[in-house]
């Protein structure tokens, strides 16, 4: 089986383009990674399943309208931004890094992939102008240090059925971190949407605005 192809399994409507897209995403982790660390090394085998589609877990919750935006902080090598922008290309993604190798590499495979809706930039979080509907992370900190530096940069106005906030992408027993942020958070596990034993203990956490 095509490794891309477990994505394919989750989302059966995706259009000749997105197929494609995804499709190239091994070959273009495997060239980068070798020059530029982005995904731990023992990971590239499991690209689809603990990258792209640990990313996608967001597009199972929420989906995002044309014409929103999205600020993905702390992306690394461009996750969960990249995927979620091949999925939802109507979208505006913004994808943020304070490591500026790392932005050359999601610059590299946004440019071959040939995606217009996306822009990165190597700049601290807290210095990106607002405006976003959504903010995208993966479990960059913890949540009580995480809302800081992104709760001035949201849109006031909401257009989704889902009110303006972070979806934040996070593991294991959250209880204690939610608790200690202090912030109306609200889980929603990945095993719910994806069957693969590694989504077991991941969920989505919700904050709205």
């Amino acid at each position: 089986m095509d490794k891309h192809q477990l994505i394919l399994k989750y989302f059966p409507d995706l259009s000749s383009q997105q197929i494609e897209q995804f499709k190239m995403l091994y070959e273009l982790y495997l060239n980068w990674n070798a020059q530029i660390n982005v995904v731990s090394r023992k990971d590239i085998e499991e690209l689809y399943e603990r990258h792209v589609l640990h990313s996608l877990g967001i597009a199972k919750f929420c989906k995002f309208l044309p014409g929103e935006r999205v600020l993905d902080v702390g992306t690394g090598g461009g996750f969960p931004g990249i995927p979620l922008a091949i999925m939802f290309p109507e979208t505006s993604f913004q994808l943020v890094d304070s490591i500026g190798k790392k932005i050359k590499v999601v610059r590299e495979v946004s440019k071959a992939l040939g995606l217009k809706n996306l822009e990165a930039h190597h700049l601290r979080a807290e210095l990106v102008d607002p405006g976003f509907n959504f903010v995208v992370s993966r479990a960059v900190t913890r949540l009580g240090e995480f809302y800081p530096w992104v709760k001035d940069k949201f849109a006031k106005k909401s257009i989704n059925a889902i009110p303006n906030g972070i979806l934040y992408l996070k593991g294991g027993d959250l209880t204690e971190e939610i608790k200690e942020s202090k912030l109306k958070a609200q889980l929603f596990p990945l095993s719910d949407y994806f069957e693969e034993s590694f989504f077991e203990t991941k969920y989505v956490v919700y904050v709205p605005r």
